[in-house]
């Protein structure tokens, strides 16, 4: 009988493993200059809450983790900069001029730019994310050790 009540342990272990990845948190590896200077160009691990994107707490400002619209494989951290029915004005092509452009942000969208707008890929590329892609909220820096703390809203 012991060996059942090791492997039950293990299995309701797996479960709230799941269940906690899943719908409450997880960790994100971040690497790329896309968040410069927010996060580090060599990597950075964060903590991710998946609570704010459920219940629709996601305020702009916030630093965002979401499956890419492009290779839906790929998971991508960038931060909110508009929800749906803001309006959004954005230069177009920051390394060959300063033409600007103005969006609304369609129902059920958000708009997701990198910090370092010279080296990213954002929705001035691919334009309003769909709200169903978004996985969760990075609030906290674990590493690099320097970085250790919460994850601020950029002022503007």
């Amino acid at each position: 009988m012991g060996e059942w009540s090791s492997f039950t342990a293990v299995v309701r272990g797996l479960c709230l493993l799941y269940v906690t990845n899943k719908y409450l948190g997880t960790v994100a590896i971040t690497y790329g200059p896309s968040m410069l200077p927010t996060l580090n160009v060599t990597g950075s691990i964060l903590l991710v809450e998946r609570i704010s994107t459920r219940t629709g707490k996601l305020r702009p400002g916030d630093v965002v983790i979401f499956r890419s619209p492009e290779t839906p494989r790929k998971i991508v951290c960038k931060r909110l900069i508009g929800l749906e029915g803001d309006q959004i004005t954005y230069v177009v092509d920051p390394q060959s001029g300063d033409r600007c452009e103005t969006i609304v942000v369609p129902k059920g969208h958000v708009w997701v730019e990198g910090d370092y707008i010279y080296n990213t890929k954002d929705s001035r590329n691919f334009g309003a994310l769909p709200y169903g892609l978004l996985e969760g909220r990075a609030f906290w820096t674990l590493l690099p050790r320097k970085d250790f703390g919460p994850l601020t809203p950029k002022p503007e």
